[in-house]
């Protein structure tokens, strides 16, 4: 019944974003008599405030055209390496670009964004590495007949990617994959898998949130676990591929987004209303590419939700040593070859500093040259790895890492 609900909702406000869009054009078209009146303005640009808030949203695209290397422009091309249920395997090829450039494996969450959300990571590391990254799917897209996704799904995924990419790349994790990155990586070492990576970057990653507990972490821990399973979970509904399928539903996802920082979102959008007022086109324009890529979600499946918060949040496996796969216990005393670079935001309101340096803590047979920490000062958690202080300060020592241990 809610997800039926919501998209009785979704449907409407579609609608009703279409009209004041469209109104918004029409009260701005010099052809318009309307259009010279003093408050004329100040209606269009609500009307379009409005018309983006409301709009639906779909899976966006990288749209990465080019990238430019030593003065020199080159084309970049999107291939799938390998296509799975739940997910496929990106390349970002640079047509007659550089050769022997380290590969590098983008792990990008599946909490709710689209890998899109890391853009930004791509275009800043793409110049210079060969970039793959896992382009998860929407579980409302996903049949029935597909079977599941869980925890241990996501590391037979990463290490079967691993496995196509060959010996010899790296691993970066960023925010929630860092646990099963981190796990894929023990299970490799232990197995002295052939393409175990020489080196792993966990980005904000929750590996013990028991260390300097945020919001999130509050949450997730505050309610038992049958709590989520009776009120975040529903039913995909009958219009989509993956009918009948337990999933968290993108929506949900967006609004705890939301609530947590309700007052800066509101602020951004008052400002956007303002700078349409004032007719900075640019400066609204900027706030509407945030918002389009900050609300397309996706929908995860029940069973890998409801074991995420099991046990990453609530019984601490990983850290305590208890974590298995597929009934295996996954030693993080096991690394000892796989270099590790735990990243960490100062201002990251969703993994609190110490969070993810523990990997460093856990892996404790791994020489202590191949362990490196960095703390972003400044940065909160979307800022480890988009915007400026993921251009200038923080790639530079991922990158800088990555060629130490190539």
């Amino acid at each position: 019944m809610l997800y039926d609900a919501y998209e009785v909702q979704r449907s409407w406000l579609a609608g009703a974003s279409q009209f004041a869009r469209n109104s918004s054009t029409w009260l701005n078209s010099t052809a318009n008599p309307l259009s010279y009146l003093g408050m004329s303005g100040i209606v269009a640009a609500s009307l379009d405030v409005f018309a983006h808030a409301a709009a639906a949203r779909g899976k966006p695209g990288f749209n990465i055209l080019e990238v430019e290397l030593d003065g020199r422009r080159y084309p970049v091309s999107e291939e799938v390496v390998d296509r799975l249920p739940f997910g496929q395997l990106k390349h970002f090829a640079k047509v007659g670009g550089p050769e022997g450039q380290p590969r590098l494996l983008i792990v990008a969450p599946m909490s709710g964004h689209f890998a899109t959300l890391l853009r930004g990571t791509v275009e800043r590391l793409l110049p210079t590495h060969e970039v793959f990254i896992t382009d998860w799917r929407d579980a409302k897209l996903v049949a029935l007949r597909e079977g599941g996704f869980d925890l241990d799904d996501y590391v037979d995924y990463l290490i079967g990617w691993l496995g196509k990419i060959g010996p010899g790349a790296h691993m970066l994790a960023v925010c929630q994959p860092s646990v099963p990155a981190f796990a894929a990586t023990a299970l490799m070492n232990a197995d002295n898998h052939p393409a175990t990576p020489r080196s792993l970057t966990m980005m904000g990653g929750p590996v013990d949130t028991r260390e300097a507990p945020t919001a999130v972490n509050t949450l997730a821990t505050e309610r038992p676990h049958a709590w989520f399973q009776q009120n975040v979970i529903a039913t995909v509904p009958g219009l989509y591929p993956g009918a009948g399928r337990r999933v968290y539903p993108g929506f949900l996802q967006l609004a705890g987004f939301m609530t947590m920082n309700l007052g800066s979102h509101m602020v951004s959008h008052w400002e956007m209303f303002r700078h349409l007022v004032d007719g900075d086109e640019e400066s609204a324009e900027a706030t509407r590419a945030f918002y389009d890529e900050y609300r397309s979600v996706a929908d995860m499946t029940a069973e890998f939700y409801l074991q995420t918060v099991d046990v990453v949040f609530q019984r601490h496996l990983l850290p305590k040593g208890e974590m298995t796969h597929r009934g295996r216990r996954v030693d993080p005393a096991a690394i000892t070859r796989t270099a590790l670079l735990a990243i960490e935001g100062e201002r990251d309101d969703i993994s609190g500093m110490g969070q993810t340096r523990a990997a460093l803590t856990l892996a404790k047979d791994l020489p202590a040259d191949k362990k490196r920490y960095h703390l972003a000062e400044g940065a909160g958690h979307y800022g480890i790895f988009n915007g400026r202080k993921w251009r200038e300060k923080i790639s530079p020592v991922v990158e800088g890492f990555i060629a130490d241990n190539n």
